[in-house]
C-alpha cells in the first residue's frame, strides 16, 4: 500500500515541482529591483566569461607593461588625461606599470566572481551532506556531526584564512587556494539550516510512506528530501555569494589572497591605496565594480528569498508598487466582502424579526 502511495505521489510531486518553479519565476519577475539586479549579475558574468574576447577587441592584455605611458618624473603617474584613457586603453593604464586597466578589470571579474561562486558551491555541497547525514543518522551520528558543525561555525573566517593562506607555498594557485579556504571553513551555517529543515521533512507523510516502502536513506534523501531543501538552500546560497566576494577582496587587499600579476579587484585595491590622489580612477574602478556586484547580488538574493517564501517580508524592500497595490487591493476586497456579508446578515435578521 505504501508503495502504491509513493508511486501515485511521484508524478504529482513532479508536477508540483514544475508549477512551483513557474510560480517562483513569476514572483521574481514582479520584483523590479530584483529583475534589474539579475540583469546586472548576468552582465557581469558575461563580461567575466568574455574577458579574452573583450581584451582582444581592445588590443591589450592584463600583464603587458607600457613604460612609455608612465611619467617617471612624477613618480609613475600615467601620462595624458584621465589616467591615460585613449582609443587603445579604454579605461586608462595602471600607475607605475602602465598595464591596461580595462583588461585587468575584466580579468579581475573572472577571479572575483569565480572564487565567490566556486566557494559557494563547495559550501552548499558540504553543508548539504553534513546536514542531511546528521538529520537522517540520528543518535551519536547526529551528535558528532552537530558538534563538528558548531566548531566550524565558531571559527573566525578571516583569522583562519590568514593563518592558512600564510603557510601554504606561494607556488600553489592562489585563486584555487582562496576558494578552498573559504569553502572548507564557512559551511557550518548552511549545514545547520539543512539539518533543521531535514528534521522537519522527516515527519511528513510522504517521507514516512517512502520509508515504510523499504527505500534506503540515500534514495529518500535524493527523491524526497532534496526537493524540499531546494528553497532554503538556494536562498542562503544567494546570500553567500556577495559575502564570499567581499571575503576574497578583503584577503587580496590584505596581501595574502590573489597575488600579482593575476588581476583581482581586491588585489587592485591593494595596489591603488597610495594612488587615490594622483590617479583616482585606479581606485574608483575596482571599488565601484565591487560595490555594484555586491549590491546587485544582495538585492537579487533578497528577491529570491521573497519569491521562494512570499510570506516573508523583503528586508530591502525590493518588491514593486504593483505588488503592493495588489496586496492593498486584495485587502480592500476582503474588507468589502466582509462588510457586505455583515450587512446582508443584519438585513436578513431584521426582516425575520
Amino acid at each position: 500500500m505504501s508503495e502504491a502511495l509513493v508511486a501515485t505521489q511521484a508524478p504529482e510531486a513532479s508536477a508540483s515541482g514544475a508549477s512551483g518553479a513557474r510560480r517562483f519565476w513569476r514572483r521574481l519577475r514582479t520584483q523590479r529591483a530584483a529583475t534589474v539586479a539579475a540583469g546586472i549579475v548576468a552582465l557581469l558574468v558575461l563580461v567575466a566569461l568574455a574577458a579574452p574576447l573583450l581584451t582582444t577587441l581592445e588590443g591589450q592584455d592584463p600583464t603587458t607593461y607600457h613604460p612609455s605611458l608612465i611619467d617617471s618624473a612624477r613618480g609613475g603617474v600615467p601620462t595624458g588625461s584621465l589616467g591615460g584613457i585613449s582609443g587603445r586603453h579604454w579605461l586608462g593604464v595602471e600607475p607605475q606599470t602602465g598595464r591596461d586597466l580595462f583588461a585587468r578589470l575584466v580579468y579581475g571579474a573572472r577571479v572575483s566572481l569565480g572564487v565567490a561562486f566556486s566557494a559557494t558551491v563547495l559550501q552548499v555541497v558540504i553543508g548539504l551532506v553534513v546536514g542531511v547525514a546528521a538529520a537522517l543518522g540520528g543518535g551519536w551520528i547526529d551528535q558528532v556531526l552537530s558538534r563538528i558543525t558548531d566548531i566550524f561555525v565558531a571559527l573566525p573566517l578571516m583569522i583562519m584564512s590568514l593563518a592558512l593562506l600564510a603557510i601554504v607555498p606561494q607556488s600553489f594557485p592562489r585563486p584555487v587556494l582562496v576558494t578552498l579556504v573559504i569553502g572548507l571553513i564557512s559551511w557550518g551555517n548552511i549545514a545547520k539550516i539543512v539539518r533543521a529543515q531535514t528534521l522537519t521533512l522527516k515527519g511528513l507523510d510522504y517521507v514516512a510512506a517512502a520509508r515504510l516502502s523499504g527505500w534506503g536513506a540515500w534514495r529518500i534523501a535524493r527523491r524526497e528530501l532534496l526537493p524540499g531543501l531546494a528553497a532554503p538552500v538556494i536562498t542562503y546560497a544567494s546570500i553567500l555569494i556577495p559575502v564570499n566576494i567581499s571575503v576574497e577582496a578583503a584577503l587580496s587587499f590584505l596581501g595574502i589572497g590573489v597575488k600579482p600579476p593575476t588581476p583581482s579587484w581586491g588585489q587592485m585595491l591593494t595596489a591603488a591605496d597610495v594612488w587615490y590622489q594622483a590617479a583616482p580612477q585606479y581606485l574608483l574602478l575596482p571599488a565601484g565594480a565591487l560595490f555594484v556586484t555586491v549590491l546587485a547580488l544582495t538585492v537579487l538574493g533578497d528577491g529570491v528569498r521573497t519569491a521562494l517564501d512570499p510570506r516573508a517580508a523583503s528586508r530591502l524592500g525590493v518588491g514593486t508598487g504593483r505588488t503592493r497595490a495588489a496586496v492593498t487591493t486584495s485587502t480592500a476586497t476582503s474588507t468589502a466582502t466582509s462588510t457586505s456579508t455583515a450587512t446582508a446578515t443584519a438585513a436578513a435578521k431584521e426582516e425575520s424579526e
